[in-house]
């Protein structure tokens, strides 16, 4: 197995942590400038996962998802819930722990990347001509309103997390 699909998942998370460690490396406040292409840029990796790598592997394993796939899915809607919250430190303290967590389970050997490789090595070259052709997901500015953070924190405790205890 050549691990192209692992590759291209992989490289494109350094490139999100390079961003998120860039936009919130000042103590004082968060940078947008490198904060708003990691939001676009991470809902966008969300979106090539959704819509084209889960269901590959899924039609490639008789239409069965994948076992992970629900708690993939479970992080992916609370990072997408706090990715509409008005950035903070705190939020960022969260964030990274979720995506610690998650991008674990997705490069670990025999993990999410390498299970559907496996599944869909026949069609690599097509798999990564539709991720090439992602376009980006379009953002509203983010919201400082409690109710938004409220609405981030039941999301992350769907996906098995204590937001309130990842910020302490």
């Amino acid at each position: 197995m050549n691990k192209r699909i692992h590759h291209f998942f992989t490289n494109d998370h350094r490139r999100l942590e390079d961003l998120l460690r860039k936009a919130s490396e000042n103590p004082d406040a968060i940078n947008m400038e490198y904060y708003h292409p990691f939001r676009v840029g991470l809902l966008t990796h969300i979106k090539m996962e959704e819509k084209i790598l889960f269901p590959a592997a899924q039609r490639a394993n008789g239409g069965v998802a994948l076992p992970i796939t629900a708690k993939l899915r479970l992080d992916h809607g609370a990072i997408t819930s706090l990715m509409a919250v008005y950035p903070t430190h705190e939020l960022i303290k969260a964030l990274w722990f979720i995506l610690d967590q998650h991008d674990l389970l997705e490069e670990k050997p025999g993990g999410m990347y390498d299970a559907c490789e496996a599944l869909t090595q026949h069609q690599t070259d097509e798999i990564l001509e539709q991720l090439n052709q992602v376009t980006e997901v379009p953002v509203h500015p983010p919201s400082p309103l409690s109710y938004v953070l409220e609405a981030g924190k039941r999301a992350v405790a769907r996906a098995g997390y204590d937001y309130d205890s990842l910020i302490k």
